[in-house]
């Protein structure tokens, strides 16, 4: 089930907004089980800057190794440091405890270009 409160990529990344504008991003459970059972995460550091659409960090699993886009431009002001000593958290609960950064965007509105959670599941139908 794709849960509806939130935006998501066609890079199969979610993004939630927070009230005080932050967004938190992780990698959905469709992507998880493209995956398979993640054994690395790595992120980038707070205060790092990233773009969208730009590498920011990977998740390595037992099938392959993959890039995290960031669905939005922005400032890194956390970063789930609980991946490093359990980057199967992922896996378990891609939209909890498996989030991996989040962003302080610059400028408003970036959300507005991601898809919804019909037309995520209407891309991934396609796979």
């Amino acid at each position: 089930m794709t849960p509806d409160d939130l935006r998501y990529t066609e890079d199969h990344e979610w993004a939630r907004e927070t009230a005080d504008g932050v967004v938190r991003v992780g990698i959905t459970d469709y992507a998880q089980r493209q995956l398979g059972d993640v054994v690395l995460v790595e992120l980038p550091a707070v205060g790092d800057t990233v773009a969208t659409g730009e590498s920011c960090g990977t998740v390595e699993s037992t099938k392959s190794v993959s890039e995290i886009y960031p669905p939005v431009a922005g400032e890194v002001v956390a970063v789930n440091e609980a991946l490093v000593d359990e980057p199967e958290l992922v896996n378990q609960e891609p939209y909890g405890g498996g989030w991996m950064i989040d962003l302080r965007p610059v400028g408003s509105g970036q959300l507005d270009g991601l898809l919804d959670a019909a037309a995520y599941d209407r891309l991934t139908d396609d796979d």
